[in-house]
């Protein structure tokens, strides 16, 4: 009776083994290769490409790619047929499922760390390398050049700008600068008589489209946000100038130093009254975690910073995060440190918001843009206050602007 009882139980065991070491769900792959995303704003279909590669290791890493840039995304994940993709230093992700039979990915763009998390619908598919057509109709106008851009958003607001694009053929590439700041790395096409430039930085989506009017000046729509349209027009200006980025921000009557003292990220107060900062050229960078010109500010200043550190000089980053919570600001600031080799001090000095941001340092007029950049001698007095960050996306603009940042950096070092 004891054999037969244990007979019947063999192909019970053996089937649950089976199923142990067979049936369970084996998690699918990010193919490797040119990824093509779309992102779905305002009924506009907002493209991006994101390359991926295997590494020797056997990881699954990307890179988010706009024109001459790409962005390294390292803690890819994989399981079962959901892929999560964390976007770098900002707090956001995509998250999605692997169809193999479609070839492609449905999910959605998240930007967490908000009163209300951000969410965006995407879908993507393999081995698609255009951006916006595949077959664009030949270009039969010309955008290329400098021009003078005013933007109209629909809270009644406008916005100066200058617009820098380079065509050849079909192809575009460029970017918008303000006063505060660049859109950095646009990427795009000529499709017949139509301008469409796009980018994706894991915090931004963007998208621009225009077309010339009959006196030749650029009608266009911006689209951005979860479903925010601006109108934009563009008159060809090779002279465009925009407001002195060393003039929008200023002390106010009665001051002449910079005061403050805010904790370091393991909570210890700092202040420029501190030995370490006595006798040293001062550069504070007023920025954030979340602030894509603040990441390419970053990656110019922490080498900067370690070239010249020996030399007498200090950097501070005063980090104005999304909300008040120090210790999810810590974790966000940490991930910064890390990925850009930070060496340099950051202290959480408060929220984005910019009306609380001034209240922070009431000797300035006010938080105009992040970043902000302020210049301090030696003895202590502000010798420059730059506003907003002209980057790697304007191309001459930002060799000007590390020029004139080194130039006055190196003169203030060897008083």
């Amino acid at each position: 009776m004891k054999y037969i009882k244990f007979c019947s139980f063999i192909p019970v065991f053996f089937t649950l083994l089976f199923c142990l070491t067979n049936c369970q769900k084996k998690d699918k792959q990010l193919k490797p290769g040119t990824w093509r995303f779309t992102l779905n704003i305002s009924n506009q279909e907002i493209p991006f490409l994101m390359e991926v590669e295997q590494t020797k290791a056997g990881k699954t890493i990307g890179y988010l790619v706009n024109g001459e840039e790409r962005i390294l995304l390292e803690e890819i994940t994989i399981a079962g047929d959901s892929v999560t993709i964390p976007l770098h230093i900002f707090d956001a992700d995509l998250k999605g499922h692997i169809n193999d039979q479609e070839n492609g990915i449905k999910g959605k763009w998240t930007r967490y760390n908000l009163d209300k998390p951000f969410t965006i619908n995407f879908t993507a598919k393999h081995d698609q390398k255009f951006r916006f057509s595949q077959n664009p109709k030949p270009a039969t106008k010309d955008f290329n050049g400098k021009w003078q851009v005013l933007f109209k958003y629909s809270d009644g607001t406008t916005e100066k700008a200058i617009g820098l694009f380079e065509q050849k053929n079909n192809y575009l590439k460029g970017t918008f600068l303000s006063a505060t700041g660049d859109y950095r790395f646009l990427d795009g096409e000529v499709d017949g008589d139509e301008m469409k430039l796009s980018t994706f930085d894991g915090y931004h989506a963007y998208l621009f489209k225009a077309k010339h009017n009959s006196a030749g000046e650029l009608d266009g729509k911006f689209y951005f946000g979860r479903d925010e349209i601006s109108l934009w027009k563009g008159i060809k200006n090779a002279n465009a100038q925009l407001p002195s980025a060393d003039t929008l921000t200023f002390f106010r009557k009665g001051y002449n130093k910079i005061n403050f003292k805010f904790p370091d990220l393991n909570g210890n107060k700092v202040s420029l009254t501190d030995a370490k900062y006595q006798g040293k050229v001062i550069v504070l960078q007023l920025m954030g975690s979340w602030c894509p010109n603040c990441m390419d500010e970053t990656a110019y200043l922490a080498p900067f910073y370690a070239k010249h550190k020996n030399r007498g000089l200090e950097i501070i980053g005063l980090a104005y995060e999304q909300n008040d919570d120090f210790e999810k600001a810590k974790v966000r600031l940490g991930k910064l440190k890390s990925r850009y080799n930070i060496q340099y001090d950051i202290l959480v000095a408060g929220t984005r918001d910019k009306e609380a941001a001034s209240k922070t340092l009431p000797m300035l007029n006010k938080v105009v843009a992040f970043p902000t950049t302020i210049l301090i001698d030696k003895k202590g007095n502000v010798m420059k206050i730059h506003t907003g960050f002209s980057g790697p996306g304007t191309g001459k603009l930002y060799e000007e602007f590390k020029q004139d940042f080194e130039s006055t950096v190196n003169q203030l070092l060897a008083e």
